[in-house]
């Protein structure tokens, strides 16, 4: 931090042509008083007062500051840029080397934000958002979701079953349940304990009240005897890597990608 010292007859003096000059408010700076004023002894020895002002980071730039140092110890060339508005601060991270800082479907850009919000929110009574992104992976990553959901819920339209997704971190979850939010047809619900919880998509017409399991039936008998090599033997099936029908998704290895509060905290999703 750029420290800038200033001087006035008095401490209030020296502050306040600091803090014109600079264009800030009180609550953007740290202020230090270096020396308190002196009027000396018969005006010899006189000395003004010193103050030093010094520009709070805002948390977005604090957040910011601890991401390239971090990039630093992990070998990887990179820079941020920041959009702080009231809705709080979106970090895009500008790299050659996107996939060490996406990682496996995102994982290690929410490690990331995980503890970029974290250090952006020390101290702090008001919580403040922080997002992190790169290449325009969130965005990407929501649409994806989206079409996943209403694939899925068509699907579960059609055939009357439960459709069950892989875990997913909070707000991917939260993604899903306002893409389908507005369908008549169907219902989302979260299942499971983090970091393994998940959604189920559950059509109106479910047959019998109850999901079926992919793979059983007279079809799949019948494929069976004929030795369809195209029978997969009951097994369930996953459509882009996300999902399973009629039965719980299979527990998520490693870090879970939970953003540990920067995804609107509800736990409920």
């Amino acid at each position: 931090m750029e420290q800038n010292v200033f001087t006035g007859k008095t401490v209030e003096d020296a502050i306040l042509e600091g803090l014109k000059e600079l264009g800030l408010t009180r609550e953007q700076v740290e202020i230090e008083v270096l020396e308190e004023p002196s009027k000396g002894f018969l005006g010899i020895g006189a000395k003004s007062a010193k103050v030093s002002i010094v520009k709070k980071l805002t948390d977005g730039e604090k957040a910011s500051k601890f991401l390239e140092g971090l990039f630093e110890k992990m070998n990887i060339t990179a820079t941020t840029e920041i959009n702080e508005d009231e809705n709080g601060t979106v970090i895009n991270v500008i790299t050659t080397e996107s996939s060490a800082v996406i990682g496996y479907r995102g994982e290690v850009l929410d490690s990331l934000q995980c503890l970029a919000g974290t250090v952006a929110n020390i101290g702090k009574e008001e919580y403040s958002r922080i997002v992190v992104d790169c290449e325009d992976y969130r965005k990407k990553r929501e649409e994806t979701l989206k079409n996943l959901a209403d694939k899925l819920a068509a699907k579960a339209v059609r055939t009357g079953r439960k459709v069950s997704l892989e875990p997913m971190n909070p707000y991917e979850r939260r993604v899903i349940h306002f893409a389908l939010a507005e369908n008549t047809e169907v219902k989302t619900l979260s299942e499971g304990k983090e970091p393994n919880r998940y959604i189920s998509i559950i059509p109106n017409n479910m047959k019998n009240g109850k999901p079926i399991k992919e793979g059983h039936g007279r079809n799949n008998d019948k494929n069976r005897r004929n030795g369809n090599r195209n029978y997969n033997g009951g097994r369930k099936q996953s459509v882009s890597g996300f999902t399973s029908v009629g039965s719980k998704p299979a527990k998520k290895s490693g870090f879970g990608g939970t953003y540990l509060g920067n995804s609107l905290k509800d736990n409920n999703n």
